[in-house]
């Protein structure tokens, strides 16, 4: 959507706030022995707290208030009470809500406890990509140059992309336009990043594969080449400089 009045500024941020604070405290509640299920039902709590609904629940049905995916699991990995999480998990929590027909997302991947099993170096490149992608956007600046730059800074430190999961607008709903915004340059997409616009901007960083596959249950994704991956995103208001950062407040940089 585009933000041209004070109303939608204050609808998005009150939206945003609401999933940047629900994946903070989702991050910091996380704890080994604990399983995925009760994780979400607690994000689910904070989420009614601010009187906000999930977005993929309401807008999908997806069987869960989160998704949340642990280790080969790259994104939309469902809550279970089957599903136990361990000391030096690669977790990642995606939080998407609808407040008063404003809908926002956000998401951060974290090593659980002591990094163990050696992911942190993947989770710091996201991050560092995230922020350098981030401030690089600006009214009239192609899509597909900040595509560049994310693959190419992930090349740089020896990781690869996922090419069929992107960032995207939103607003009024979940996806809007600009439909795509991808983490590698594509050639066919000429869209320029317009002032006053609100998007995602998502990082898919991996050790092995290039595509997401989905398994069996419809929802959860893995890797074609299997691996890990990190992903990290903010919501933002594009401007004619600095952007907007509007879930400033999950603490995915810090």
């Amino acid at each position: 959507m585009s933000i041209s009045t004070e109303t939608d500024l204050v609808g998005m941020q009150k939206a945003s706030d609401a999933v940047a604070c629900t994946l903070r405290e989702m991050r910091n509640y996380a704890q080994p022995g604990m399983t995925t299920k009760q994780l979400d039902d607690y994000g689910a709590e904070i989420l009614r707290g601010f009187g906000a609904r999930s977005a993929p629940l309401v807008a999908y049905g997806f069987p869960g208030w989160t998704c949340i995916s642990v280790n080969n699991e790259f994104c939309h990995g469902i809550p279970s009470n089957k599903i136990i999480l361990q000391e030096g998990d690669l977790i990642n929590i995606d939080v998407s809500a609808e407040l008063n027909g404003f809908y926002s997302d956000n998401g951060g991947s974290f090593v659980l406890g002591e990094d163990v099993n050696h992911h942190q170096m993947l989770i710091d490149a996201s991050k560092h990509i995230l922020h350098k992608a981030i401030y690089n956007i600006k009214g009239g600046v192609r899509i597909s140059d900040i595509g560049h730059l994310i693959e190419t800074e992930a090349r740089r430190r020896g990781y690869k992309v996922i090419k069929n999961l992107t960032g995207h607008g939103v607003g009024r709903s979940l996806h809007e336009e600009p439909g795509e915004i991808a983490n590698y340059r594509d050639r066919f997409n000429l869209t320029r990043f317009k002032k006053n616009s609100v998007v995602a901007i998502e990082t898919f960083i991996t050790t092995a594969s290039t595509i997401a596959e989905t398994l069996s249950d419809g929802w959860t994704m893995v890797g074609n080449k299997g691996g890990f991956m990190a992903q990290h995103e903010h919501r933002i208001v594009v401007t004619d400089g600095k952007p907007i950062i509007l879930t400033e407040m999950n603490g995915i940089w810090n």
